[in-house]
């Protein structure tokens, strides 16, 4: 099963923690955006593998955009 990792604030993607193909734990940082020259952490809602990175360093995102997908397990 696959789950969708979405930005909780707009920002700008900072760095990106976890490619694709990395192992991740529950509360494992994927990314991290920068918001009024502060890091943000997005991290990951459940153990799994990260499928897909959907977005790019440098980037600007929305509130609630899909960034990254794990698969579960």
């Amino acid at each position: 099963m696959a789950t969708d990792v979405k930005a909780h604030i707009t920002g700008t993607v900072w760095k990106i923690e976890k490619p694709a193909g990395s192992k991740v734990a529950e509360g494992d940082t994927v990314i991290i955006l920068e918001s009024m020259k502060m890091e943000m952490p997005v991290e990951a809602p459940c153990g799994g593998t990260v499928r897909e990175i959907k977005i790019k360093e440098g980037e600007a995102v929305d509130e609630g955009k899909v960034v990254a997908t794990i698969d579960e397990g």
